[in-house]
């Protein structure tokens, strides 16, 4: 007999990661100001070893339009910027010998335009997801009838299945409008 509790909680859980998935991926996108989080997915040599950037020098951003990395080791400044070039950021790195700055360019309309292009795909394909486990649990809950769940109860468990899909729906909503005001603000 399937548990209908836990089956909606693990529902759940996987409506949030797709959420959280989104949530992720958008704080990559550089939108014009200095977000530490587009260097999420560079990575350094470092002693024979490729690892994330942030174990290797200290990122800040100490102006909107700046970002400074200072490497722990000085002899390392030329691996981070190789690093730095070599991902997909798209910004050139220019070096004083103890801190690298990323200097973040202010995008151009057009710019802004695929970019908020570029977040709607990523948050469709969070709501497809979404989709994807509510249309999976509902099967889960039809078979369920036939192995003796009461049709009372798949109705109640799917009316919280809709507001579970409801209430993650509405949340990717409300991060790619944030994120879409956040591109377009000049």
């Amino acid at each position: 007999m399937l548990d209908v509790k836990s089956t909606l909680k693990d529902a759940g859980e996987r409506m949030e990661m797709a959420a959280m998935y989104l949530e992720e991926q958008l704080a990559r996108i550089r939108a014009g100001r200095a977000n530490i989080a587009i260097l999420d997915g560079v990575r350094v040599k470092s002693y024979g070893s490729m690892v994330p950037l942030n174990q290797v020098a200290t990122v800040s951003t100490p102006d909107a339009r700046t970002i400074a990395i200072r490497p722990w080791d000085k002899k390392q400044i030329k691996d981070i910027e190789k690093g730095i070039m070599d991902s997909d950021v798209g910004i050139t790195p220019e070096n004083n010998g103890e801190v690298i700055r990323l200097a973040i360019p202010q995008p151009t309309e057009e710019r802004r335009r695929e970019l908020a292009k570029q977040c709607a795909k990523i948050a469709e394909r969070s709501k497809v997801e979404v989709r994807n486990v509510r249309g999976e649990i509902k099967e889960k809950l039809k078979k369920a009838i036939k192995d003796g769940l009461s049709e009372d109860n798949e109705k109640d468990a799917e009316a919280e299945l809709q507001k579970a899909h409801d209430k993650y729906i509405k949340k990717i909503d409300d991060l790619i409008a944030a994120k879409n005001k956040e591109i377009m603000t000049v």
